[in-house]
C-alpha cells in the first residue's frame, strides 16, 4: 500500500498555549510522542484505560493521516512516593511490604498485568517502553547539569530543584509561584531552601531497598526526573508531543518542563492532556477508593464495548461511568458490528459492479471521519460518521442486492476507520485473517440455514426450532424474511 502524504491540516489543543493550534512537526512527516505511563504498583483502573485509549487513538490517527510515529511510554518502577509528594514511602516499597515481595517482583507482576489489560483493550504497544530503573545514569546526568547551571542543590544526601531560580516555573498549569501552597511539615522546611522545591534525588535511609550510588551518596531518583531524562533520550531535543492525564499537569509535568529547560534542553513543543473518568461525578482514583480495575470491568463487559465507551467521548471531556453509559455503548457498538458483519456476509454472493451513489456516500462519511480527526482528534464526531455509514449501508442492504465493489469499499471503510483508527472490531482479527474467517462462518451458516429450511419443509418444526434456539444461545439471530432466512450476530 502506498504511504499517503502527511496531512498538513491537523489542529490540536495545546495545554501550554491554552488554545487549539496547527500541528507542525519538528521533522516533516514524523511525530515524536511521549506519554506518562503507569506506576506499576497495583492493577490499573478504568481511569488509566481512558488515558491509554485516548492517546492510542491519537497515535493511530497520526498514522492514518500519513505520519510515521515514534511513541514512547514510560514505566515508573521507582521514585513515585505516596501522595505524589517528596514526603512519604515509595509506592513500590509499600506494595512490596504488603505482598512480601521484592520491589522488582512487584514491578514485573503489575507491569504484565497492565500489558494484559492493554492487549484486551486493543491498545498498540509503544515503540519504546523505558523503565525508570533502567535509566538511573541518564537521570543522574541531568541532575548534574541542573546543579552545574545553578538550578539544583544538594542537601543531606538529597538533591532538590530550586524553583526560585526558574521564573517560568508554573507556566503550564498557570499557577504563579507565590500562589502555590508552601507546606507545613517542619522536616521538609529544614531540608529544602523553599518548601516548594521538589526532589531530583532522594537520600536512601537505612533499610530502603531500592538504592543506587550517586555523586551525592546512596539514594534513588525523584518521580519527575525520569520522564525528562527518558523523553529527551528517545525523542531528542524539542520533540513534538508530551501527553498524560490532566491530574499530572501539576506538579509532574510542570516539574518536567522546569528540569529539562533549566538544564538547557528544548523540551516538548505541544502538551496534550486527557480529562478524567468519573463515577457519580467524582474522579475515579485509587486514593478515593471509588475505582474499578480494568480487570474488574472486563469480567462484566466486552473489551470492545469498554473501548467504544471511551472513544465515544472526546479525550478532553469528562467520561462518566455508569450502567446506563455502558448499556448505551453496548447498543451502539452492536449496531456498528452488525452492519460490518452483514456487509461481509453479503460479499461472497454479491453481484459484480459498483453503486456510484452509495460509493459517494461512503466517501462522504470517510471525509467527515477524517475531518473530525483533524479537529483535535474529535472522536465523538468520528463515531457519528461511522453511524452515518451504518445507516446508509443498512438501508441499501434492506433494499436488495448491493454490488460487490461497493460492499468492499464499505467493508474497508469500517475496518480502516473503525478498526485501524479507533481500534474497534478487534474480535474479528486482522483484516486479511478476519475476511477468511468471515467467509468460513458465512459458508457454515448457509449450511445451517439450509438444514433448518429443510426441517421446516418436512414439517419437522421441533428440529428447526432447536437449531434456531442453539444459534440464539451463541449470539446468532435468525430472521425469516420475504427473501428467505437471514442471520446476524
Amino acid at each position: 500500500m502506498t504511504q499517503r502524504q502527511p496531512d498538513p491540516n491537523i489542529v490540536l489543543y495545546d495545554t501550554l498555549q491554552r488554545q487549539k493550534v496547527p500541528f507542525v512537526p519538528a521533522t516533516p512527516g514524523r511525530v515524536g510522542m511521549y506519554l506518562c505511563g503507569p506506576t506499576v504498583y497495583s492493577d490499573a483502573h478504568l481511569g488509566h484505560a481512558k488515558k491509554e485509549v485516548a492517546f492510542d487513538v491519537i497515535r493511530r490517527a497520526f498514522t492514518h493521516l500519513g505520519y510515521q510515529v515514534r511513541y514512547v511510554a514510560n514505566i515508573t518502577d521507582v521514585g513515585h512516593l505516596q501522595n505524589d509528594s517528596d514526603d512519604g514511602e515509595d509506592k513500590m516499597l509499600a506494595r512490596a511490604r504488603l505482598e512480601q515481595l521484592e520491589p522488582m517482583e512487584v514491578a514485573d507482576k503489575y507491569l504484565w498485568s497492565f500489558v494484559k489489560d492493554m492487549e484486551a483493550l486493543n491498545v498498540l504497544k509503544p515503540s519504546i517502553n523505558p523503565r525508570a530503573t533502567g535509566h538511573i545514569l541518564e537521570q543522574i546526568r541531568l541532575i548534574e547539569e541542573l546543579i552545574e547551571r545553578g538550578h539544583a542543590y544538594e542537601s543531606r544526601g538529597s538533591v532538590y530543584f530550586d524553583v526560585r531560580s526558574w521564573p517560568e516555573y508554573g507556566k503550564l498549569s498557570g499557577r504563579r509561584l507565590d500562589d502555590q501552597e508552601e507546606g507545613t511539615r517542619e522536616a521538609v522546611r529544614e531540608e529544602k531552601r523553599d518548601p516548594r522545591d521538589f526532589a531530583l534525588w532522594k537520600n536512601a535511609e537505612p533499610g530502603h531497598i531500592m538504592r543506587w550510588e550517586s555523586p551525592w551518596g546512596v539514594g534513588f531518583p525523584g518521580w519527575h526526573i525520569e520522564c525528562s531524562a527518558m523523553s529527551l533520550k528517545y525523542l531528542g531535543e524539542g520533540f513534538d508531543i508530551h501527553g498524560g492525564g490532566l491530574d499530572l499537569q501539576f506538579p509532574h509535568h510542570e516539574a518536567e518542563i522546569a528540569q529539562a529547560e533549566a538544564a538547557g534542553h528544548a523540551f516538548a513543543r505541544y502538551w496534550m492532556h486527557n480529562n478524567m473518568l468519573t463515577i457519580g461525578g467524582e474522579k475515579m482514583s485509587k486514593s478515593k477508593g471509588n475505582f474499578l480495575t480494568i480487570q474488574d470491568v472486563l469480567t462484566q463487559h466486552d473489551p470492545m464495548v469498554v473501548r467504544f465507551l471511551l472513544v465515544g467521548s472526546h479525550y478532553r471531556s469528562i467520561t462518566e461511568f455508569s450502567d446506563a453509559a455502558f448499556e448505551s455503548a453496548r447498543s451502539g457498538y452492536r449496531r456498528l458490528t452488525e452492519a460490518l458483519h452483514e456487509t461481509e456476509r453479503r460479499l461472497p454472493a454479491a453481484p459484480a459492479g459498483q453503486d456510484a451513489a452509495l460509493d459517494a456516500r461512503v466517501a462522504a462519511h470517510t471525509e467527515a471521519f477524517e475531518e473530525a480527526l483533524r479537529d483535535d482528534f474529535n472522536t465523538p464526531k468520528a463515531v457519528a460518521a461511522l453511524f452515518g455509514l451504518t445507516t446508509d449501508i443498512n438501508a441499501a442492504l434492506n433494499a436488495g442486492a448491493v454490488p460487490r465493489g461497493t460492499l468492499e469499499r464499505t467493508r474497508d471503510a469500517f475496518r480502516t476507520l473503525g478498526g485501524n483508527v479507533l481500534g474497534l472490531f478487534a474480535e474479528t482479527g486482522a483484516p486479511a485473517r478476519g475476511q477468511d474467517d468471515t467467509q468460513v462462518v458465512s459458508a457454515l451458516m448457509d449450511l445451517v440455514l439450509k438444514a433448518r429450511q429443510n426441517y421446516r419443509l418436512n414439517k419437522q418444526y421441533a428440529q428447526a426450532d432447536e437449531l434456531r434456539d442453539t444459534l440464539t444461545r451463541v449470539g446468532v439471530t435468525v430472521e425469516d424474511t420475504k427473501d428467505g432466512p437471514r442471520w446476524r450476530r
